[in-house]
């Protein structure tokens, strides 16, 4: 099984927006480096106009967990689906 994520197996976490953001960055499976300000400015093109500042944070929020992600596995800090099971089996029963 692959390192990367798979669409479906987060899909019911994030919405149709977030996912569109993820699937483009599959797609060109490589890592583009941005400014914050660029990664923000695009952001804010993509929400709707009535977006409220809670809206946008949790965007942002996101936003900053898939670069951190991105920049883990560019580091080749990742685990394999098994790997990230057998980990968590040690905290919860699945």
């Amino acid at each position: 099984m692959s390192a990367r994520p798979l669409l479906s197996e987060i899909d019911g976490l994030l919405d149709e927006g977030e996912l569109a953001m993820l699937a483009e960055l599959q797609a060109k499976r490589k890592v583009v480096m941005h400014t914050a300000k660029q990664d923000v400015e695009r952001l804010l093109h993509q929400l709707p106009d009535d977006s409220t500042l809670e809206d946008i944070q949790y965007h942002l929020y996101v936003l900053d967990k898939i670069k951190r992600g991105q920049r883990a596995i560019a580091d080749g800090k990742q685990y394999t689906s098994e790997e990230a099971r057998a980990r968590l089996s040690q905290w919860i029963t699945l």
